[in-house]
């Protein structure tokens, strides 16, 4: 039985030396024990992926103050200030154009009374005084007798 064995050589060969302090990195620390009624409460909160982590309540964010509810009775359509004012502006248009048309009626009745009205008194009045004015004559009136003669002559040369 010729058992034959490989030569070593010197560069593959494992140090020569164990070295047992590197084992003790890997080794485990000495847990602490955590009794329940020392750990302080516990919240859960959503991370930034939307998952619920537990994180001890002193460093928890603060709640999220409830706002409060807001009135969702539908608002007029035009605001009441917006309305008045609205309202002022026609009604002022309204009396601007009642007054105008007003003061055009008294202008047109006064053009109206001196042209057509002051004539036909004018005419009353001497109407009226006439009659009068021959009576104090103590004639019934004058008569004036016109004569007027218009004499032509034509000549034909022809």
């Amino acid at each position: 039985m010729n058992e034959h064995f490989p030569a070593v050589r010197p560069d593959t060969m494992p140090p020569a030396t164990h070295d047992p302090a590197s084992l003790e990195l890997h080794a485990p620390a000495p847990a602490a024990v955590e009794l329940a009624a020392e750990r302080g409460p516990v919240v859960w909160v959503p991370d930034a992926y939307g998952r619920m982590v537990p994180m001890p309540k002193h460093l928890a964010p603060p709640p999220m103050v409830r706002p409060e509810p807001r009135d969702l009775t539908p608002l007029p359509l035009l605001d009441p200030v917006a309305q008045r004012f609205i309202g002022a502006g026609i009604g002022g248009g309204a009396l601007a154009a009642g007054v105008g048309w007003g003061v055009g009626e008294v202008i047109n009745a006064a053009a109206g009374f001196t042209s057509g009205a002051a004539m036909w008194i004018a005419l009353t009045v001497l109407a009226w005084r006439m009659p009068a004015r021959a009576l104090a004559d103590g004639r019934r009136g004058s008569t004036v007798n016109i004569r007027k003669a218009v004499i032509k002559r034509s000549h034909f040369h022809g």
